[in-house]
């Protein structure tokens, strides 16, 4: 509780600060008053921990910078991950277990650092690639004028210095739970006007208005069905099977309000803050930013429209509502993700391992319980049953039946997470192994029978439609 309590008054602090923050005008002044404020918030959260974050910052700094820029991606993120492990690792070797709030420190400030090293890796391949082309004796004047020109983000990037890693590192927008930005978003932050042109405190109001509801029903919910219930002996021994089974709704559901109220106060920072804001017309997207140049918005920034898509981590309504498992994840902590598909899925150099890869990931950089293992790497062997059985009967529905089967499927979407999710609650095997014992393995073996099922009436389906084909073949022949 006094942890929640220190974490909220942060973020309402993050939050306040940036109706100054972003009306500061000097670039210079902006970076170092963010990063100051952020060490602040990081001492208060961490204590003497925060040394885990400054060394994490010196080490992989020396590596972007100093290193071979072909390779400190790769190595950058090794260093970064195997950290985040020691770190999460410290007990066993006597030390004194970090604050719980450290850890989303030292979560945001990996993949930060490691996305940096990525950006800078390409920005360095990109830059090869132009100095060739115009050393190349076969490219004649109209082709040498066609090649790429580096952007001033990219040419920032081949210049950076020790100080300003350190400044994306802690400035104290996301410090605490993100959401992840890239450099690029930060650098825009700083150096383009659209931060004080975009109406702030409306974007912050409008996500602000919804976190007394998600918060309340935590509270309510979470006091009607505790969660430690589910390991205790009067649960196995007093409640029935249904009951037991059905218990996993509950405590999905207080896991999404909870990270709903987080999450939506943790883009509130970056919203009052400006961080993010570009013009509609750019084609913003969640973590990458605008998909077309803003160049041209930046002379006239009074006659845009703004949005925040960039920092956008959650869409609530959408994960609520969305029929499927797989189109539920796409709008589940959005910006992580897109860091993960495009450093680990898009990079992973095997395709068919490519999806287990990145949920591995994921799951590490979670933490190092057994739970994050059962939930996370448990999606790749839900979703070929939901694909499935989306192609043989809600693919070519219609009407009455089609909305019937989407209730169906959304009903099962919700089940599946909740029935994995309660691994990532309980986190350890016994607890895990304790309640999933208890309802004698229920949906994996459902999941298990039904993905069987389901191969065997599409295999007769593809049987019967070649059956079909070969007598009307024969018909035609006579």
């Amino acid at each position: 509780m006094t942890d929640d309590i220190i974490y909220l008054v942060l973020l309402g602090s993050c939050i306040g600060f940036g109706q100054f923050y972003r009306k500061i005008q000097n670039c210079d002044e902006k970076k170092w008053i963010g990063t100051s404020f952020g060490l602040l918030v990081v001492v208060m959260a961490s204590g003497l921990h925060t040394v885990h974050m400054l060394f994490s910052y010196l080490v992989t700094s020396l590596i972007i910078i100093y290193l071979n820029r072909k390779k400190c991606h790769l190595i950058s993120f090794g260093f970064m991950f195997g950290y985040l492990f020691f770190f999460r690792s410290v007990t066993y070797l006597g030390f004194q277990a970090p604050p719980g709030h450290s850890n989303m420190i030292q979560m945001i400030l990996t993949l930060k650092l490691v996305g940096l090293a990525f950006e800078v890796n390409a920005a360095h391949l990109k830059s090869i690639g132009i100095g060739e082309a115009k050393k190349s004796d076969n490219q004649d004047k109209d082709a040498t004028k066609a090649v790429e020109v580096l952007s001033e983000n990219e040419k920032a990037l081949l210049k950076l210095d020790m100080l300003e890693v350190f400044h994306y590192s802690f400035n104290y927008v996301g410090i605490l739970t993100g959401p992840y930005f890239t450099y690029k978003t930060y650098r825009d932050a700083i150096y383009l006007p659209f931060s004080t042109k975009a109406n702030c405190v409306e974007s912050t109001i409008k996500k602000l208005k919804f976190v007394p509801l998600y918060a309340g029903l935590f509270l309510l919910v979470s006091y009607i069905w505790p969660l430690n219930y589910a390991t205790s002996t009067e649960f196995y021994q007093d409640r029935s099977f249904i009951y037991r089974l059905m218990y996993v709704w509950p405590t999905f559901f207080i896991f999404r309000m909870r990270i709903y109220t987080g999450i939506l106060l943790s883009e509130c920072v970056c919203t009052m803050a400006g961080f993010g804001a570009y013009p509609k017309v750019c084609g913003n997207k969640s973590g990458h930013g605008p998909s077309q140049d803003c160049s041209p918005m930046i002379s006239n920034p009074d006659d845009q429209e703004y949005d925040f898509e960039t920092i956008r981590n959650i869409d609530v309504i959408n994960t609520e509502k969305c029929w499927t498992f797989r189109e539920a994840m796409k709008y589940w902590n959005m910006c992580v993700q897109y860091w993960m598909a495009m450093y680990v899925y898009k990079r992973f150099p095997s395709k068919k391992y490519r999806t287990l890869a990145t949920l591995a990931v994921s799951a590490l950089w979670h933490g190092v319980y057994a739970g994050y293992y059962f939930c996370i790497c448990g999606a790749p062997f839900y979703l070929p049953i939901e694909d499935l059985y989306m192609k043989l009967f809600i693919k070519d529905a219609t009407g009455t039946k089609r909305q019937v089967l989407n209730v169906i499927c959304w009903i099962s979407k919700f089940f599946a997470f909740s029935y994995m999710g309660i691994a990532f609650l309980l986190l350890t095997i016994e607890k895990i192994w304790f309640y999933y014992g208890s309802v004698y393995h229920f949906a994996y073996v459902m999941w298990a029978v039904l993905y069987g099922v389901g191969v065997m009436l599409a295999k007769n389906r593809k049987a019967k439609a070649k059956r079909a084909e070969k007598a009307s073949q024969q018909s035609e022949g006579k």
